[in-house]
């Protein structure tokens, strides 16, 4: 079984940019970024999400092994993987597998794993909180509460409305399952396995976004910060992402052999 996914054509000596995304999104989520890179790229629906709605997850090892069918469907060979928020986390947890043809790895705003059973505990009751609500309540009044959360405080009340309207048409269902399938509560803490990846690992994340600024700080990754940007930074200053983009990537084609 592979992933929905949109094939953007590119230079073919570049390697391949895969993107993820972050929960409640899907691939559209990348496609303001998408035309301000010369490489093939591929945009990838995680489950549960956008054409992968069908698709229900178990667990981190069951995605994985939905990403690596995706990449061998394509034919990817040599690519970079850059994910936001879960995507981010799917993106890491693939990474430390070590998986063939993986020259990168850039995640924005998300989190390595937590490293006590307290903590995890915390989070899978309050994920499981958020399931039995997506499963029993009208979405939109969820979605008014999803982005009323902390993390989100830098999102003007146009942009929050802007996220809620094109998250309303998801299967709430099918985001459930997604939900609880990859709670930060389920996930290993994944630093010790990130310390050791054999290729390049950098982190971004908003300057405004001062959880994940502070998460940063013992991730064994170089970091940047984004501009004028909050925890969705991608969506929030995409000019200056994409420049920080380009830069890694440019300096990694040059340091190639």
């Amino acid at each position: 079984m592979t992933l929905h996914a949109v094939v953007k054509p590119g230079n073919p000596a570049l390697p391949w940019i895969v993107w993820l995304h972050g929960f409640l999104g899907s691939a559209a989520d990348w496609q303001e970024i998408a035309p301000a890179f010369d490489h093939p790229q591929l945009l990838i629906d995680l489950p549960g999400h956008g054409g992968s709605c069908g698709i229900p997850p178990a667990n981190f090892s069951s995605t994985h092994r939905l990403l690596q069918n995706t990449l061998f469907n394509y034919n990817i060979l040599n690519y970079w993987l850059v994910g936001y928020s879960l995507g981010g986390r799917v993106a890491m947890s693939h990474a430390c597998r070590e998986p063939r043809g993986l020259q990168g790895l850039i995640v924005e705003g998300s989190h390595p794993g937590l490293t006590t059973y307290r903590e995890r505990q915390a989070r899978r009751e309050s994920d499981a909180r958020w399931v039995r609500r997506f499963t029993s309540e009208p979405l939109e009044s969820v979605l008014q509460d999803w982005y009323a959360q902390p993390v989100f405080a830098s999102l003007s009340p146009a942009r929050r409305q802007a996220f809620i309207d094109q998250r309303r048409d998801n299967h709430a269902p099918a985001l459930a399952t997604m939900l609880h399938a990859t709670s930060l509560g389920r996930q290993p803490n994944l630093r010790p396995y990130l310390a050791r990846l054999p290729v390049a690992f950098h982190f971004l994340h908003g300057a405004g976004d001062t959880r994940f600024q502070a998460i940063a700080q013992d991730i064994p990754a170089q970091r940047h910060a984004i501009p004028d940007a909050g925890h969705n930074a991608h969506r929030e200053n995409p000019q200056a992402f994409c420049a920080c983009l380009a830069t890694l990537l440019s300096h990694s084609t040059e340091d190639a052999p």
